[in-house]
């Protein structure tokens, strides 16, 4: 089971390092023009995923910030979104590849941020989740880009599984 969180953390890696390196093309306006997603731009997606990892990542590790919003804008600017993006996927990483099988299959709590409730889950279906958001968001991420007239960027998973960075794992 940790394998394939291991396959998750390093596939979401790579497709945020594409969706990043696409964005960079865009001129400022392009990046924060709303084009009618969930969270309007380019900016306020990226913001969004990261905004939700970190939340997550205080959930799962208790540590770190965790914003207290859902559409909290971390960076209006790309190169330093891009950063702290990068942090994060490597802090992911490192706290998957740290993970125990008895930790995989236990149980932690957490407050939710919406409504402020105390849940109880097994952490193994809250990674699925985790991994899961990113992939959808990153969609959207990809529907601006093809909304703005740019090329598409492949993000699937079995085209990581062949890159170098992701045949440990197929």
């Amino acid at each position: 089971m940790k394998q394939h969180f291991m396959m998750f953390a390093a596939y979401n890696q790579w497709a945020n390092s594409r969706i990043y390196d696409a964005a960079a093309d865009l001129d400022d306006e392009e990046f924060h023009r709303n084009v009618g997603v969930f969270f309007g731009s380019m900016m306020g997606t990226l913001n969004h995923v990261l905004t939700a990892d970190r939340i997550w990542m205080r959930r799962f590790t208790g540590e770190g910030d965790a914003p207290a919003r859902l559409d909290t804008i971390l960076h209006r600017a790309l190169p330093g979104l891009r950063l702290a993006r990068e942090a994060e996927d490597k802090r992911i990483i490192d706290w998957v590849g740290a993970l125990t099988d008895k930790a995989l299959s236990g149980r932690f709590s957490y407050m939710t941020v919406s409504d402020m409730r105390t849940v109880s889950q097994r952490l193994a279906p809250a990674l699925d989740h985790f991994v899961n958001h990113q992939t959808h968001h990153r969609g959207q991420a990809h529907a601006i880009l093809t909304v703005l007239g740019r090329p598409s960027v492949p993000l699937d998973l079995t085209l990581f599984q062949r890159s170098e960075e992701g045949r440990a794992f197929a």
